[in-house]
């Protein structure tokens, strides 16, 4: 069996596209999938499965949300060893950075090069990131709600989708999932 983490992308969010946590892991329960758990309210699930491939996992989850819920949720999906990769490679944890200033947006698919090449971050600072595959890596000193290089800002100059999570929830996750 393989150890999942699924991280659902703005549930529960300013009581936009509530869902309960209970309900949820019921949902994931029903698809087949075991040892479901979930961790706050923001749409983290960690469990094991055999269905398979990534793919078939994260479209049987978003298909279930969008029938059971009646909404179109984006799930990120990383297995217990991504995970511990993402942990163990933060480029920022060299430097001594508080990890409170820290997040990792997980994203569904590594960005094109080319629109990758044109980000330009620096016209965020103070605000940094490092994208490395899947991951972005972004240091927040000021706190993530009062910086533009938010889910949308990467989502709209990548091209791609992602859901971002502090750095307490992303080594939270990995114990959860056993790492």
């Amino acid at each position: 069996m393989t150890t999942y983490v699924a991280m659902l992308r703005g549930i529960n969010v300013g009581g936009n596209n509530m869902i309960k946590m209970e309900a949820l892991r019921a949902l994931v329960t029903g698809l087949g999938h075991a040892e479901v758990a979930t961790y706050i309210q923001s749409g983290n699930v960690i469990f094991q499965s055999q269905a398979g491939a990534p793919a078939r996992v994260i479209g049987g989850i978003e298909a279930g949300i969008n029938e059971t819920f009646g909404m179109a949720i984006a799930v990120i999906l990383r297995t217990r060893e991504q995970l511990a990769g993402v942990v163990r490679d933060n480029p920022f944890l060299t430097r001594g950075t508080d990890p409170a200033t820290l997040h990792v947006i997980f994203l569904n698919e590594a960005p094109d090069p080319a629109r990758l090449a044109r980000l330009d971050p620096p016209q965020v600072a103070p605000d940094e990131c490092r994208v490395v595959g899947t991951e972005i890596y972004a240091r927040y000193p000021n706190g993530y709600g009062r910086s533009k290089m938010t889910n949308t800002f990467f989502e709209g100059r990548l091209g791609v989708r992602g859901t971002a999570r502090n750095w307490k929830t992303v080594t939270k996750l990995l114990e959860l999932a056993g790492g």
